[in-house]
């Protein structure tokens, strides 16, 4: 993480605060205010001399730039990789400069911010969770509430990874170690938030950034990769309130009794940088919803000869979808709809559009649906559908899904040629 905020410092891509700074809302203000620029913010002096980064991935430029690509073509890039991470390395090391500093844990030494004034308490937002159980490792994502100073209140979504690794531990009558990992390679950042196969998260990694991928052992035997800060602890059958959090729609999520992470020992770098990822902003966003893209990518692929997905910034980046394609017979854009629901069934709406619409354009996108689309014959409508929690719309979990065909009628192209307007001179 340090080495690419170097190189983007370099390029001047990195906002810099040097007065000193509250980790209470003050952070989080600035933050936000400077976000639409793209660019990560890194503050010099929370709560005195701790340095903060935020919006480390906050722009669809500084992902495709660390993907070694364009913005045009990071699904496109994305959805050649395999979703195991085949052809992915991961080395075990003996040691890591995350080890300069080892002592018992201590939340209460790091800037942990409280990002908006109904937050529960502070939260770690950028912790990469490790665990393992019987020989596979997983690594994803985790909200954690501080609870004290060695324990905090973890997120963990049914149906998910570790949650079920959890539940495997308990009823065995166990606890499940874990590490935590915060500030560490934004690639690994990226594929901890990806659905990959059990165990392959560093795997695919690795696949990403053609290289491979390093991870040490912390003293519980837990391998994690190289961080700026590290913990590592267990998670037992103690439950705590979690809550409320604002998600990734920018309304608060509800309070639940959720696992407590009881650390047990604390690793740093001398002079650590702190991560933190603003509650529904663009690193949340982008970091939660891109991963989906090549998977919408990949589906669509046997339906049409699809040639690029965007999750929309309007749409949270999670709940609308733009898929382009080429079509080549009618029915694609309806057989390209439904795939896009089965791939991402948090999806509430999906627009097909042809290979001459700009996607990333939300004018573009609506000009094709104002010229293209017939309402009673374009459109699928999906109602009572499992929808997404973060969905404040959604009653009992259900909601109704929208798909719109805004491609041109194959054979009467010409009834939809765009003329594009000359630019003469103007004044004498």
């Amino acid at each position: 993480m340090r080495q690419f905020i170097d190189i983007l410092a370099r390029e001047g891509k990195v906002i810099e605060i040097g007065e000193a700074v509250s980790s209470k809302y003050e952070v989080a203000s600035i933050c936000a205010a400077h976000e639409q620029k793209g660019q990560p913010v890194l503050f010099h002096a929370v709560d005195g001399s701790h340095k903060v980064i935020m919006n480390l991935v906050g722009g669809r430029n500084t992902l495709a730039e660390l993907l070694g690509t364009t913005t045009a073509k990071t699904v496109q890039f994305m959805a050649k990789i395999p979703e195991g991470g085949e052809g992915g390395t991961v080395n075990i090391v003996a040691d890591s400069p995350t080890r300069e500093v080892v002592k018992e844990p201590d939340l209460g030494e790091l800037p942990i911010l409280t990002y908006f004034s109904r937050d529960g308490g502070a939260y770690i937002t950028s912790g990469v969770v490790v665990a393992e159980l019987d020989g596979v490792r997983n690594a994803s994502f985790h909200r954690m509430m501080v609870l004290d100073d060695k324990r905090l209140a973890a997120r963990l979504v049914p149906s998910r990874h570790l949650y079920m690794m959890h539940r495997e531990a308990i009823e065995r009558g166990e606890e499940l170690k874990v590490g935590i990992a915060i500030g560490v390679d934004p690639l690994i950042l990226l594929a901890a938030a990806t659905r990959v196969p059990p165990g392959k998260e560093f795997e695919y990694a690795s696949a990403l950034k053609s290289e491979p991928i390093e991870l040490f052992k912390l003293d519980n035997g837990v391998a994690i990769p190289h961080a700026e800060i590290a913990f590592e602890g267990f998670i037992g059958d103690e439950r705590a309130k979690e809550g409320p959090f604002l998600d990734i729609t920018g309304t608060y999520d509800k309070v639940r009794q959720e696992p407590v992470v009881t650390l047990t020992r604390m690793y740093h770098k001398r002079d650590p940088i702190y991560h933190a990822i603003l509650p529904s902003g663009a690193e949340h966003k982008l970091l939660m919803g891109v991963p989906y893209e090549p998977l919408i990518f990949r589906a669509v692929e046997r339906m049409a000869r699809v040639k690029n997905v965007f999750l929309t910034d309007g749409g949270c980046c999670y709940l609308h979808a733009v898929v382009q394609i080429k079509k080549e017979k009618e029915g694609e854009a309806k057989n390209a709809v439904i795939a896009s629901f089965a791939a991402h069934p948090s999806l509430k709406r999906v627009v097909v559009v042809d290979d001459d619409i700009d996607i990333f354009n939300p004018n573009d996108v609506e000009y094709a649906i104002a010229t293209r689309v017939r309402w009673d014959e374009d459109v699928v409508l999906i109602p009572k559908a499992k929808g997404s929690s973060l969905d404040p719309s959604t009653l009992n979990g259900l909601t109704s899904k929208l798909g719109i065909d805004a491609t041109k009628v194959l054979g009467e192209e010409e009834r939809y040629e765009r003329v594009v307007t000359a630019q003469y001179p103007v004044g004498p």
